[in-house]
């Protein structure tokens, strides 16, 4: 049994050795497109449940850096169920905790990692992005075919199959394709429809590079928020401990810098972090010499459905919550979980597997949005003439908290086997 490595014009082949994979695959074709979390956790469960998975990437290989991720709740339970809890902690940041500070650095707050039981403000699973793909990548990459620097450019389904042409001219057949391609899903906007139909801007810009740790940083997070702008400035502690991941926001009312001209992204943050206090200028004198440069508009996705005919969507691409929520990974492990569990339950039936996958996920979902939706909120600036904000109503608040973070069940589907037995329990 072989599987295939296409990275551009070249492939490797080389022999699976992992037994976890088990004999000749039997179940579904499925094209998946993204390598970032979403597309390689689910690669994982669709393989482990006997499908003969092809992941495509536009990109020329993985990404690093990015900012740091968090898996709380139940999607600790995901990570535990795949076998990788522990290339995940050795990976993790290892923050202790965050302190919020004012402009002259005096502590203002603090929060711990082990602050409620590990799903708190700083979370006890707490990992850059580009180390968690790599960890997803490397558990997936002996069983699945990974496609980089190439991307789907048309796509034309019917009953039985997806006929799809990638960019490079392959031209290959798949029996289901999922989109795991973020925010800018570009199969979302060829399937479904464009992104202004999807895509709700929160009012904020995000920015996040790494940056030499000249800041005396260990192990704990720092960050400055200055309330009559709505800016913020922040320093994250990451594995090596001679560099610090930078992070900065912004409010903005609209956003139309093009999310790939990376040099546009850099004079508007220059232009809208001038004047800013505490560390920023610091901070900000690095911006030219990163490796990792992120900046992007704060947004949700939303959408009545996740899926048409066989083509579906998983984590932002269907259903962003925004960094304001802190879920986004954890509804990426969790919905890849479940979404490849349904489609063997239901025998690769995308009928059936895509209406359960998204029975089960929704209200999960629109939790943790409502979270990025309250957090967003609490980063604008009032209006001058606005009435004093009402008290929240905290029961309902921590309820809230707590159906965001384990308000889905994970169904039982060790039963399932490459046959496409259905055996799932609730």
């Amino acid at each position: 049994m072989t599987a295939r490595l296409s990275v551009g014009a070249h492939t490797l082949r080389t022999v699976i050795r992992d037994g976890r994979w088990g004999a000749a695959v039997s179940g579904s074709r499925v094209l998946v497109a993204g390598a970032s979390i979403a597309g390689p956790a689910l690669a994982h469960w669709l393989r482990r449940w006997g499908a003969e998975v092809t992941v495509v990437e536009r990109a020329p290989g993985l990404r690093p850096g990015g900012q740091a991720v968090d898996a709380r709740g139940v999607a600790k339970e995901v990570i535990r169920r795949m076998g990788l809890d522990a290339q995940v902690r050795a990976a993790c940041t290892e923050t202790e905790g965050a302190h919020t500070v004012d402009v002259d650095g005096n502590v203002l707050e603090t929060y711990r990692a082990d602050d409620d039981g590990g799903d708190g403000f700083i979370a006890e699973i707490e990992i850059l992005r580009g180390d968690l793909s790599q960890v997803l990548y490397d558990d997936t990459r002996d069983g699945v075919e990974y496609v980089f620097g190439d991307r789907i450019a048309e796509l034309v389904q019917d009953a039985d199959g997806v006929d799809v042409t990638f960019a490079s001219g392959d031209r290959r057949r798949f029996d289901l394709v999922i989109g795991a391609d973020g925010l800018h899903s570009a199969l979302r906007a060829m399937v479904f429809g464009p992104r202004e139909r999807f895509v709700r801007h929160l009012g904020l810009v995000l920015a996040f590079y790494s940056v030499p740790n000249e800041f005396g940083l260990d192990r704990w997070f720092l960050e400055y928020q200055d309330h009559e702008s709505a800016r913020s400035a922040g320093l994250r502690p990451i594995k090596d401990a001679t560099r610090a991941m930078a992070m900065f926001s912004f409010p903005a009312a609209d956003f139309d810098v093009d999310f790939r001209d990376v040099e546009s992204q850099k004079r508007l943050l220059r232009e809208q972090m001038t004047g800013m206090g505490w560390l920023a200028p610091r901070i900000l004198a690095h911006v030219d010499d990163t490796p990792d440069f992120y900046l992007d508009q704060v947004a949700q996705v939303v959408m009545d459905r996740w899926s048409n005919g066989r083509v579906a969507l998983l984590g932002d691409a269907a259903f962003s919550s925004s960094p304001m929520s802190g879920a986004g990974t954890g509804l990426a492990l969790v919905g890849a979980y479940l979404l490849a569990g349904e489609l063997a339950t239901a025998q690769w039936d995308p009928t059936a597997g895509f209406a359960a996958y998204e029975a089960r996920m929704r209200s999960f979902v629109e939790a943790n949005q409502e979270i990025g939706r309250l957090h967003a909120q609490s980063r604008a600036v009032p209006e001058p003439d606005a009435a004093p904000a009402q008290e929240p109503d905290m029961d309902a608040f921590t309820a809230l908290i707590d159906r965001a973070i384990n308000g889905v069940d994970l169904p039982d589907y060790t039963g399932l086997s490459g046959s496409g037995e259905s055996q799932a329990k609730p």
